[in-house]
């Protein structure tokens, strides 16, 4: 991967937000951004093609979105065909971040969350932030650690992006007492904690980390803590998913309910 920031735009409030996110994170990566529109041909007769400057048009108004909050970073457009889940898949083999809209165009009324930004969560080669309309710059970033193993990058991303924007982290990990094993306490669930975590505060000595540990189930401890959140990163899956999934339950529900903005971080490329 090379500093390269790419955003979905599809001419959505949700998708100029993240054109605006997007242009943040480039700018804090001193990396270029690139603005994708990708669009199904529908079928219509050979003597009647499709106009593109409509989609020329919204990809240039992302653009310039992006410019007037980074001024500074280089921008590109590109319309390109295909559905946007598989295009903006193909683009994040060659980025560092990919950015989204938590709506796209054409959401049902009510829906928290579009099918895109769920989906290429589950697909990205590379961290997907999903935007809120509302900003969020203030308050810590949230990170959920379960010790798991494909939680691994998740907790690398987050202590970065702490390092990129001067926040702090708070890593929490929320366990449930009543089904721990016998004699099992919540010394436990620090030591998990401490041990996902060993080793990055020498990497990132300026990041200040507050461990936290709750009691509750994951998905619930995590939405509460976005309230006071500028992001929460998450893994793609846990423990205890089925194999073969490829976006778990607590990553689902903190991309469809959380206040704040969300990353989420595959285990694997």
């Amino acid at each position: 991967m090379g500093n390269l920031v790419v955003v979905g735009a599809d001419g959505s409030s949700s998708s100029l937000a993240a054109a605006e996110a997007a242009a943040r994170e480039a700018r804090r990566r001193r990396a270029e951004l690139r603005v994708v529109y990708a669009f199904s041909w529908p079928v219509r007769p050979m003597y009647a093609p499709l106009d593109p400057s409509p989609f020329n048009r919204l990809v240039h108004d992302a653009a310039q979105r992006a410019r007037s909050v980074a001024p500074e970073v280089e921008v590109t457009e590109a319309v390109v065909t295909g559905d946007a889940v598989s295009v903006l898949e193909a683009e994040s083999r060659a980025a560092d971040l990919v950015v989204v809209g938590s709506r796209g165009m054409g959401g049902f009324i009510g829906m928290l969350l579009g099918s895109t930004a769920v989906s290429l969560a589950a697909h990205s080669r590379c961290p997907v932030l999903v935007v809120r309309e509302e900003p969020a710059d203030a308050g810590p970033i949230v990170l959920g650690v379960d010790g798991s193993p494909g939680g691994e990058k998740a907790v690398d991303f987050a202590f970065s992006e702490a390092a990129l924007r001067g926040a702090e982290i708070v890593a929490v990990h929320a366990w449930l007492p009543d089904y721990a094993p016998v004699g099992t306490g919540v010394e436990s669930a620090e030591r998990l904690l401490a041990q996902a975590l060993a080793g990055r505060t020498e990497r990132y000595p300026d990041v200040t980390v507050r461990h936290e540990v709750a009691s509750g189930e994951s998905r619930e401890v995590l939405i509460e803590a976005s309230r006071t959140a500028q992001l929460v990163v998450v893994g793609a899956r846990g423990r205890g998913g089925f194999a073969g999934l490829l976006l778990g339950s607590v990553s689902q529900a903190v991309l469809h309910h959380a206040h704040c903005p969300v990353a989420v971080v595959r285990g694997r490329a």
